[in-house]
Parts: structure tokens; sequence; C-alpha cells
């Protein structure tokens, strides 16, 4: 049970690395650039589980928070946090766990896991959206015209392209026993 567990933490820890290199691929944008943030959230998700994929973000969230530069553009600290990106930041926990969720409550297919990057996709933008009307003091309308349609279109790209490089990852994973197969991780 211990080395199980040990396991897993490692899984996380490199999956929070991951994310990381992946949060410096930017696209810059007026409003909020696009990054390989997401993409590098949905894939940890879909192939860790909605526990140890929590797990995984909460870590690269928390380097961030204490001041490593992890974040997109090498920033990092907790103004970054509560800056106009922050809601998107904070929406990675909850997008993790329930892109991981509806994982394990269905099946791990490159379908279901299109389905759960989407919804987390949705999630990271509205948590994005809600922190922007406040910290730019902005009408709702427009918080959701420059923090979530923008992103739409290339989301569901991240969300197949999370989705796939997920499920093809886990199958790997699954087939050299470093994951069970259809069982949720043990804590």
């Amino acid at each position: 049970m211990r080395n199980e567990r040990l396991k897993w933490l490692v899984l996380s820890a490199i999956f929070a690395a991951v994310t990381a290199v992946f949060s410096q691929i930017t696209i810059p944008l007026p409003l909020i650039p696009i990054t390989g943030q997401t993409l590098a959230v949905g894939f940890t998700a879909t192939i860790l589980g909605s526990r140890w994929g929590t797990v995984a973000i909460l870590i690269y969230v928390l380097l961030g928070a204490v001041g490593l530069p992890v974040f997109s553009g090498a920033s990092g600290g907790p103004q970054v946090l509560v800056d106009k990106t922050g809601g998107y930041i904070f929406g990675f926990i909850f997008t993790a766990f329930a892109t991981g969720l509806i994982l394990e409550k269905t099946r791990f297919t490159f379908t279901w896991a299109l389905v759960a990057n989407i919804v987390g996709m949705i999630i990271t933008l509205i948590f994005g959206s809600v922190q922007l009307k406040y910290v730019l003091d902005i009408p709702w309308d427009k918080a959701f015209a420059g923090g979530a349609v923008p992103f739409l279109l290339v989301g569901v790209v991240k969300a197949v392209l999370a989705a796939w490089i997920g499920i093809k990852v886990r199958e790997r994973l699954v087939s050299s026993n470093l994951l069970q197969a259809h069982s949720r991780p043990l804590s």
C-alpha cells in the first residue's frame, strides 16, 4: 500500500512538472493569452483520474503560489493568483477533479475523455471569467466575451488533444502495469 501511494505521488509530481513546462507555451491575445496549461491539465486528469490528477494540479498551483515561475510567461507568486488570470488557475483544480471523475464514473475511452475534457474546459472558462469580472470590474457580458468566448474553439481543439494524448498515455501506463485499467486509484 505504501509503495502504491508513493508511486501515485511520484506520478503526480511528474505531471505537475509537465504542466509547468506546458504553461510556457503561450499565444498572446489582447486580454488573456492562450496557453498550454489547459491542455496539460486535461491530459493529466485523463491519465491520473480525479484524485491524483487533482493532486498533480494542486502541486502545480502551490509551486506557483510560493513564487516558483511555473505559470505562463514563467510567472509565479500569490499576485498571479489574484490577478486577471488567477481564476483560470484556480479553475484548473476543479477541472482536474471533474475531468477525472467523469472518466471514473464512465469509461476511459477517447469519447468519454473528450466529453470530460470539454466539461473541464467549460469549468476553467467559468472560473477565469468570474475572476476577470471582479479584478477588472467589468460587466458580466464583457467578462465572458473576453474571458471565455475567444477560447471556445481552441478549447475544443485542446480537449481533443488532451483526450487523445491522455488515453494513449494511459493505455501505455496500463500495459506497463503502472496504472490499473478500470479501477480508481487507492489512497
